[in-house]
């Protein structure tokens, strides 16, 4: 099969990374300008739906409070993409497994497009965004908008703890940009043994397994030596 160039492998990473960007992005900018905060379209059955929601931290919601949480929150993803680049590059220069190099991109497009809503559409787009905080960098929210409650039931009576309560799965509102993320490194798990079993599948001798050869081809040697001298003297003998 014809190798892969490096070349091919960075126009690859840039497809996905310019697909999933302009994609999710595109999706954001709909909802901020077509949609009010709380407000729910249903678009297929009773199973999926746009809902329009900030969130203050990372994917499905999880979040640190107040400014300072998001400054640092912030400061944790540009540090987290500046490593993912490098690994990025580092997996390409090796060429490695191009679903891994796939896989990568997906990780660094969904995170790339999620600090973008958390570092400037609070300036970008400040007559739509409500948080307070609008007018700033680096202290705005994500906008999330699929959610998809495939089951809506309740918990029975006798569950302890939450009996009676109202069950929805799939409860978490989020947008592309953490599809990406999730579809990349659930996929590297997934797959992993594809894309890095290669890089150990000749496990190298011990050193004690070494010595135990080296001792094995002495004894051989001297078995040999032996056998020749005896063969030489009975040889002799004969004459």
């Amino acid at each position: 099969m014809k190798s892969i160039t490096k070349k091919q492998y960075f126009l690859l990473s840039s497809i996905i990374l310019l697909t999933v960007l302009a994609l999710d992005q595109g999706l954001k900018i709909w909802v901020l300008k077509n949609m009010y905060l709380g407000q729910t379209k249903q678009m297929l059955g009773n199973w999926f739906y746009l809902h329009f929601t900030e969130n203050n931290g990372m994917a499905f919601g999880v979040e640190l409070g107040g400014i300072t949480g998001k400054l640092i929150l912030t400061a944790f993803r540009l540090l987290a993409v500046a490593g993912i680049i490098w690994y990025l590059i580092k997996q390409i220069r090796e060429n490695a497994h191009i679903g891994l190099i796939a896989c990568i991109s997906l990780i660094l497009a969904g995170a790339l497009g999620n600090i973008i809503d958390s570092v400037f559409y609070g300036v970008w787009f400040n007559e739509y965004v409500t948080y307070t905080d609008k007018g700033s960098y680096f202290l705005g929210r994500v906008v999330d908008m699929l959610y998809f409650p495939i089951i809506e039931t309740h918990y029975p009576s006798w569950f302890p703890g939450w009996g009676g309560q109202d069950f929805t799965f799939f409860r978490p509102i989020f947008n592309l940009a953490d599809t990406s993320i999730s579809t990349g490194v659930i996929s590297i798990i997934v797959f992993q043994k594809r894309f890095f079993g290669n890089q150990l599948e000749e496990p190298l001798l011990s050193d004690e397994s070494e010595n135990d050869a080296e001792d094995v081809n002495s004894v051989a040697e001297e078995n040999t030596v032996q056998n020749e001298e005896s063969n030489s003297e009975e040889s002799d003998k004969e004459i």
